[in-house]
């Protein structure tokens, strides 16, 4: 059987926090999730807060995004985020907290109403996290 890896970097402004090959990544885009497969068609995504999900064989890495974009473009995968938490560094009692606060921000106008809706939704999906 074919090699059916492909490249995958996970960038944040802080540090490359992945470089190596996959077999498959799922996004968290802000719509949904996407997963993505060897030969897939090129791709520009807006990413939403949730899982990203990297699988090579039977290991799975797993991070927490929090927005940015992904790219798939001749067999690589190239994820910018502004952030990206392990599992393990994310505790349900912050991200509770932080759920308590964006639900207290003010939605006086649209652009305010999509800052609070993007807090909550990142909190939630921190809480999602890590508590699996």
């Amino acid at each position: 059987m074919a090699d059916k890896t492909f490249k995958c970097s996970v960038i944040t402004p802080e540090a490359q926090v992945f470089d190596g090959n996959v077999e498959s990544v799922v996004l968290p885009v802000h719509d949904g999730e996407i997963g993505i497969l060897f030969n897939r068609a090129p791709l520009l995504c807006k990413l939403g807060a949730g899982s990203l999900r990297l699988r090579k064989g039977n290991e799975e890495t797993t991070w927490f995004v929090d927005g940015g974009f992904a790219q798939v473009i001749e067999n690589q995968v190239t994820v910018l985020t502004q952030k990206a938490l392990r599992p393990e560094e994310i505790s349900a009692a912050d991200a509770q907290a932080r759920l308590e606060e964006a639900r207290k921000m003010p939605a006086g106008d649209e652009l305010a109403a999509r800052r609070k809706d993007r807090a909550v939704a990142s909190a939630r999906a921190q809480i999602r996290m890590a508590l699996e």
